[in-house]
This record gives structure tokens, C-alpha cells and sequence, in this order.
């Protein structure tokens, strides 16, 4: 078993690359993933400079875990709160290895993906993997199928025991499954934790062998779903996830890069949208998320929209919330986001709206836009500052968003 290093760094954080680590290669590496460009990260002098992108790194055997922070709380606590929203968004769970939870390690959010990974491969060839119609063609010794005539004449005028046909087959050896068997492949071959070898090699011994196929996000897009296959979207979707971010060291093969990399700010937004609309599951509060609606339209045709992260409608009542991962250390939002939610108090016909922001004190700071002058008898719009206090356990933090949003916003 290979020895992992792991190295921490915070969201915007910098990571400067010691003796050892250039001794890797492992600045070689990132700059060879890095290209001309990278969402994730940028390169600076003798080191990374991150920015709103949480999640892993692994650069061959180093791993590089970048974590948010929203308050004074330390690394295991901002660790086990990203797997758990990550876990509330995805609407998973996660099988327990031995008696203790996930343990807290540097590769944790890896760890996360990994066994859940594992676990629908166990779950798919314990129900039966499905079977589908595939067409082949081929040189045979016996007649089936259609008899290709062109090629049949030209590769057999020497051979008249054998037949070029076009047939099909009825087998588990289609795309979605050579798909499932690479990801399959690509986990055993990157995996260093003890606790998934037995298992993985249970998966590799019991999946059918695949052909190889090239993986690009067009063959994830040819995907259909149907009443037959619909069982397989999680599994496909993880292995889209570790397919489409690992990226092979071609020139040495030693530091291979898998990035499993999220945008605190569209986390952030999923994670209070997937919790109200829970939390009002049973109330006649309707939460909606990404509510499109046209503002703008030129004379040629060409549209624009606006759509907010969070809407919700209760009888005559109708708020827009707009969530933003930041810590404004004491400063008002940026105009722009005012703007922002003044147009979507218009356009939505909003009772109030509201900028949710993570913080350590829960507060929320009323405020009204100022009237306009040949307008001063209509009642003035209002955009609120709420500050949500996180908790290091997910389940207080959850009931916190919830029970802030029906006190201080809907008066329930």
C-alpha cells in the first residue's frame, strides 16, 4: 500500500510547495493539469492559489483537501460539515465502515464517493444487470442474423465455411456498463484505503469484463433513461464525476490528478434550498428553486432572463431569497446584488427579499431601497441581510435555516 500525504488548505487559501513536495514533482504535475487554464486554482509563484472551489486534489499519492470556512471553526469541523452537505444534497447515505462514522481524514470527501460508488455497483449486480440489444457483425462459422453481402464476397472467396453477418445479441455487454466497469477500474486502481480492498476486489471479480471505451461528456449526454435502467442514474452520475476529473499523467504515469472540485457558492445554494423545501414539506409554503423569467428583449430577438436561486410562495405571500457563500466582515452586500434583488422584487412581485450569508452571529438586517421621487405613495421594497450561524452539527444547523427563514422572513 502506497504511503498518502495530505495537505489542508482553506478556501482562497495559498499553498506554497516545500523541497519535498517539488522533490515529487508535485508542482510539475499542477502546472501540467493546469494548462493554459483551471477553474479551481491558479498558479502562483512556487505555489496554488485557491478561490470558492472545495474538495479534493490528488496529485498522484498527495492529496490536497481544500476546505470552506465561513467562521473560527477548525478543519475537522468544516471537514465533516462539507461531507454532510454534500451528502444533504445528493440525498444520500452512506454506509458506515466498522463501528465509528466516516473517519475524518484528509481524503474523507474521496472516501465519500468512493463507498458510495461501491455501494451501487453491489446494489446493480445484486438486483441483476440489465441486458440490452446490441448490434454486431462479424465473420462466423455458422449463418445468423443477415448476411452482409459486400464483405461477405470480399473477405470470404477463399473461405466458403464461413459467413460475414449483421446480427444482434441480447447481453449485459452494452455502453452503460462499459462505463460503470471503467469507473470501476479507474477507483481500484487509485484507491489507498485498506477498508474498500476487499470489496473492490469482490466488484472486479464479479463485473463482467468491458471493453474499453473513450469517456467525453457527450457520451454521458447519449444517455437515455427509461423504466429499465432508471435504477443506474446515481452510479453513472458518480462515475461521470471521477471520469471526467481525473486527468492521466501520459508522459511519466506516476502523478495522475483526479479533481473532485464544488463551487461553495452553488453548494451553498443547493444545500438551503434541499433543507427548506424539506422543512416545508408539510406546510403550504412551496419552495422553487431557479425560477426563470424574461426581463429584457432586444429587437432582433435576443433574450435575456433573470432567475434567483430561491422562491417562496405562501397564500398572498411571495419571498426571494439569494444565497451567497461569503463573509462580508461587518460591510454591507456589493450594489450589485442589491440591484439584483430589487429587479427580482419587481419582477416576481415579492412581498420582501432577502441575501442569506453564512455567519457566526445569526442576525438578520432589515432594509428598505429608497422611494422614488414621482412615486413616493407606493410602499417601498425591502431586501433583507440574514446571517445563518452554522453549527458543527448538521442536523442543529439545518433546523437553525429552517426555523430563521419561518421567524424572521415568513412570520410562521
Amino acid at each position: 500500500m502506497s504511503w498518502v500525504r495530505n495537505i489542508v488548505v482553506f478556501e482562497h487559501g495559498k499553498h506554497y510547495f516545500t523541497e519535498e513536495e517539488k522533490k515529487l514533482k508535485l508542482n510539475e504535475a499542477l502546472e501540467n493539469y493546469y494548462g493554459d487554464y483551471s477553474p479551481f486554482f491558479k498558479l502562483i509563484r512556487n505555489g496554488i492559489e485557491f478561490n470558492q472551489y472545495v474538495g479534493i486534489l490528488k496529485v498522484g499519492n498527495t492529496i490536497i483537501e481544500v476546505l470552506p470556512k465561513a467562521d473560527r471553526n477548525d478543519e475537522d469541523v468544516w471537514r465533516r460539515l462539507l461531507i454532510d452537505m454534500i451528502k444533504t444534497v445528493w440525498g444520500f447515505e452512506v454506509k458506515v465502515t466498522g463501528n465509528a462514522d466516516l473517519k475524518l481524514k484528509g481524503n474523507s470527501i474521496l472516501d465519500l464517493y468512493f463507498e458510495l460508488y461501491i455501494k451501487e455497483l453491489e446494489f446493480l449486480l445484486h438486483r441483476g444487470l440489465v441486458k440490452r440489444y446490441n448490434r454486431k457483425e462479424g465473420n462466423l462459422y455458422t449463418m445468423k442474423g443477415q448476411l452482409h453481402f459486400s464483405k461477405h464476397i470480399s473477405q470470404n472467396s477463399v473461405h466458403k465455411e464461413r459467413f460475414y453477418v449483421k446480427y444482434t445479441e441480447y447481453n449485459v455487454y452494452h455502453k452503460v456498463h462499459c462505463i460503470l466497469y471503467k469507473a470501476l477500474k479507474l477507483i481500484n486502481t487509485i484507491n489507498s484505503k485498506p477498508d474498500f480492498k476487499s470489496r473492490l476486489g469482490a466488484l472486479v471479480l464479479n463485473f463482467p469484463e468491458m471493453d474499453d471505451i473513450k469517456i467525453t461528456e457527450s457520451v454521458f449526454d447519449k444517455i437515455v433513461y427509461d423504466r429499465k435502467n432508471q435504477h443506474y442514474e446515481r452510479a453513472l452520475q458518480i462515475a461521470k464525476l471521477l471520469l471526467l476529473n481525473y486527468h492521466p499523467d501520459v508522459s511519466k504515469g506516476r502523478n495522475n490528478v483526479l479533481a473532485l472540485m464544488f463551487d461553495m457558492n452553488r453548494l451553498w445554494e443547493q444545500f438551503v434550498f434541499v433543507v427548506l423545501r424539506k422543512g416545508f414539506i408539510k406546510s403550504d409554503v412551496k419552495v422553487r428553486s431557479q425560477i426563470s423569467k424574461e426581463f429584457w428583449k432586444s429587437e432582433d430577438g435576443i433574450k435575456s432572463r433573470m432567475k434567483p436561486d430561491i422562491v417562496l410562495e405562501s397564500k398572498n405571500t411571495t419571498i426571494v431569497l439569494d444565497t451567497k457563500w461569503k463573509n462580508l466582515y461587518g460591510k454591507g452586500p456589493s450594489p450589485e446584488d442589491l440591484r439584483q434583488m430589487y429587479a427580482y422584487h419587481h419582477y416576481y412581485k415579492a412581498s420582501a427579499t432577502a441575501l442569506i450569508y453564512p455567519g457566526e452571529e445569526e442576525k438578520l438586517i432589515t432594509g428598505k431601497y429608497a422611494s422614488i421621487d414621482y412615486n413616493k405613495d407606493s410602499s417601498q421594497p425591502s431586501c433583507g441581510v440574514a446571517y445563518i450561524s452554522t453549527h458543527h452539527d448538521i442536523k442543529i444547523w439545518k433546523n437553525k435555516i429552517i426555523l430563521f427563514i419561518k421567524e424572521k422572513l415568513l412570520d410562521v
